[in-house]
């Protein structure tokens, strides 16, 4: 066996220190598509299958997604909207009105965004 490659316990090989990468994706893009993703591999210094490998495994490890992010600006925006007016029109609110915005926007926030992103989406579109 070479130097840098070690039987594991189950029969696996391992090479240099990780387990075998024996898995493949394919999919197929455009003549530009490919020339943008070789743009943003070489401006990060690497060749593109290992930048496209990383780039797909560093989003299946996201917690979050945009998707999600966007929601949480949507569910500030949200809530600025409906205490801040009020607000400066120099009318208080109670305790137990803001209880009720913040109750309004946990409700609504997601359909807010998905809105917001289906009305952006039809906008580039036209």
């Amino acid at each position: 066996m070479p130097a840098h490659t070690m039987e594991i316990s189950n029969g696996q090989r391992r090479t240099n220190g990780r387990d075998s990468r024996t898995q493949s994706i394919a999919t197929r893009f455009t003549v530009e598509e490919e020339k943008a993703l070789l743009r943003k591999s070489e401006s990060e210094g690497k060749n593109l299958r290992e930048w496209a490998r990383e780039a797909l495994l560093r989003e299946a490890r996201v917690e979050y997604s945009t998707l999600d992010m966007i929601t949480e600006i949507v569910g500030l925006q949200l809530l600025f909207l409906n205490t801040l007016g009020p607000v400066a029109r120099g009318e208080r609110i109670s305790a137990e009105q803001f209880q009720g915005i913040v109750q309004m926007v946990k409700t609504n926030k997601a359909k807010a965004a998905d809105e917001m992103l289906s009305r952006r989406r039809s906008a580039k579109e036209n």
